[in-house]
């Protein structure tokens, strides 16, 4: 038993935090960037800590990481080394532990305490041309493997609880990030989401279904869900 199926046991909901970039715009800071809110992680990482623990405080059970846009090469496109990028994907879970750790000082340690989820985006993300909501990546299956082996090698030695997989738009990155997990031997459970383009298809036109169907095959998928979707699909999406 993985430990999202552990605290599943015991509680029927596990409620996920919210927007990152949204609460960094509302208290001041720009994401108008191709890091996103992963510039954070460099310019005001005391703001990062302090949304995670805002989203505790109003009753989270799951924090996810500053990640979801952040990579090595594009860290390193502002010119910081690849050390210094690993050591900024690194902070992106320590900043949410941090958070947890105050959380849990404030409650007297009697509450159960919250997981902590590296957000792993999509290719799309890193290329930032909005092909997280298309799956048209020029790139072969090898290639993205290799993309998202470094960045899940990177986050798992922070020691997240979950690597969150969000907003994939084609089953093919699902599967390329599975044979990343296999070939890092990362052990750590991931859980799958994907963005829709109505009640029935992620958005590149696979059935959900079908994806489903496939990734409960595969030991690593702790849990298969949707994101970044209009809400009026929702509820058709959960039944499909």
């Amino acid at each position: 038993m993985n430990v999202l199926e552990a605290r599943l046991a015991v509680q029927d909901v596990l409620i996920l935090d919210g927007a990152l970039a949204t609460e960094l715009e509302a208290r001041g800071f720009s994401v108008d960037d191709p890091l996103w809110s992963a510039k954070a992680l460099f310019e005001r990482p005391d703001l990062v800590r302090e949304i995670h623990l805002d989203y505790l405080r109003a009753g989270a059970d799951v924090l996810t990481s500053a990640s979801y846009q952040a990579t090595v090469a594009g860290f390193m496109r502002r010119g910081f080394t690849a050390e210094e990028a690993a050591e900024l994907l690194r902070r992106s879970v320590r900043l949410a532990q941090e958070a947890r750790d105050l959380h849990r000082a404030e409650c007297g340690g009697d509450a159960a305490v919250p997981l902590v989820a590296a957000s792993v985006g999509p290719y799309g993300a890193y290329l930032a041309d909005g092909s997280e909501y298309r799956g048209d990546y020029d790139v072969d299956e090898e290639a993205l493997t290799a993309f998202h082996a470094q960045r899940l090698r990177i986050l798992a030695s922070a020691a997240p609880d979950l690597l969150a997989c969000e907003t994939l738009p084609c089953l093919s990155e699902a599967c390329a990030i599975v044979r990343a997990l296999r070939a890092e031997g990362i052990r750590i459970p991931a859980y799958f989401s994907f963005s829709c383009r109505d009640g029935a298809h992620i958005s590149d036109g696979t059935e959900l279904a079908a994806c489903a169907r496939v990734l409960d095959a595969m030991p690593e998928a702790a849990a298969i869900g949707v994101n970044c979707t209009a809400p009026q699909y929702v509820s058709d999406l959960i039944h499909t």
